[in-house]
């Protein structure tokens, strides 16, 4: 047998699935707490009480119990224990990184996306007037995972020349600080040059119709995912995906493919750094300011009002950086006020029990 032959059969089944020595490590922290046979898996689908899981074995379904913290989602590695022909899920290993959003509802909750993440791929799809906004809202909750950003405009076989650029010029200084790729699933352009600036487990997020399936497919290299066309009247596209999934892709990557995404809300933890990152050039412009406080409004000796002035940055950016930063705010302040209401009515019932069981005189 030759080297490379032994290098093969000794790799973990998992690895095509993002499997290291980081993940060994913490698994073997279990083997203390649970003395039987241990095996991990990590989640491809999470349904309502069940997980669809991929193990060294092969993929298998397994329950989960309502007591389990975090509830696992697509991309967490887990803990099995098997007994006979039945895996118990025991753990969820702890997350690296985390793609939340708040909740569609405005209430002060997270929804978790996709867990262990290395890199959040912002699909943006071409139009008359690039949806930038948007654009900036994905890419500060990209920044919020801790994985890194990479944006890519998609279907550029429906614009070229002078309109191609211009767009891409405009999403370019919309996303400071991550590469921005344009490519043509369909045509094939562009695809290996985006293959290669990814890394590790790829989130694919975006609104729907930006084209996330058929580059989904593109990196597949099959038709593996439905796809589906757009409305000619506003270039919205209908979810043909609609559940997350997680799916090996060639050459080591993983792809963690996400239904279109119509409202994206920040969280509180990280979200005010990852706003100031989305809007690196407002924040350094904001040095300058007279006052330290200032708010970019009507204040004498403002640095950024300055540049807006001056045509270097756009004001539509600082109404979209004060939108995100109140947001942010709003729901920080939320957040607080539901932990406390909990831990109020916590101790509510704990003095409620103390009384009960108080002996009368």
């Amino acid at each position: 047998m030759t080297a490379s032959a032994q290098s093969r059969s000794a790799a973990h089944p998992l690895e095509p699935y993002g499997w290291d020595e980081r993940w060994e490590q913490a698994l073997a922290q279990h083997h203390h707490d649970h003395p039987g046979p241990l095996v991990p898996a990590r989640v491809q689908r999470a349904h309502r009480g069940a997980l669809d899981v991929q193990t060294p074995l092969g993929p298998q379904r397994v329950s989960v119990p309502r007591t389990a913290l975090p509830a696992p989602t697509t991309g967490d590695w887990v803990v099995l224990g098997l007994a006979g022909a039945e895996a118990e899920l025991l753990a969820v290993l702890p997350r690296r990184t985390a793609l939340t959003r708040a909740e569609v509802s405005g209430r002060s909750e997270e929804q978790v996306l996709a867990a262990n993440v290395d890199t959040v791929l912002v699909t943006v799809a071409p139009a008359r007037r690039a949806p930038l906004g948007r654009v900036e809202r994905f890419l500060a909750l990209a920044w919020n995972s801790g994985a890194r950003p990479v944006v890519v405009l998609t279907k550029t076989d429906l614009i070229e020349g002078a309109e191609l650029s211009r767009a891409l010029a405009d999403v370019e200084a919309s996303a400071l600080g991550a590469p921005v790729l344009a490519v043509s699933a369909e045509r094939g352009a562009g695809v290996a040059e985006l293959r290669d600036a990814l890394s590790g487990t790829v989130a694919l997020i975006g609104p729907s119709g930006a084209g996330k399936s058929t580059l989904a497919n593109a990196l597949l290299g099959e038709d593996r995912l439905a796809t589906g066309a757009v409305r000619s009247g506003d270039g919205k596209g209908r979810h043909t995906t609609v559940h997350r999934e997680l799916l090996p892709l060639p050459g080591g990557l993983v792809l963690v493919d996400t239904p279109g995404l119509r409202s994206v809300g920040l969280g509180a933890e990280g979200s005010a750094e990852s706003v100031q990152r989305t809007f690196a050039d407002v924040e350094d412009l904001a040095v300058d300011c007279r006052f330290a406080d200032c708010t970019h409004t009507c204040e004498p000796g403002c640095a950024v009002l300055a540049a807006i002035e001056a045509g270097v940055v756009e004001r539509r950016r600082l109404d979209s950086y004060r939108k995100l930063e109140r947001e942010q705010e709003w729901f920080a302040a939320r957040t607080d006020a539901r932990l406390r209401a909990e831990r109020a009515q916590r101790w509510k019932v704990i003095h409620k029990q103390q009384r009960a069981h108080r002996p009368r005189g």
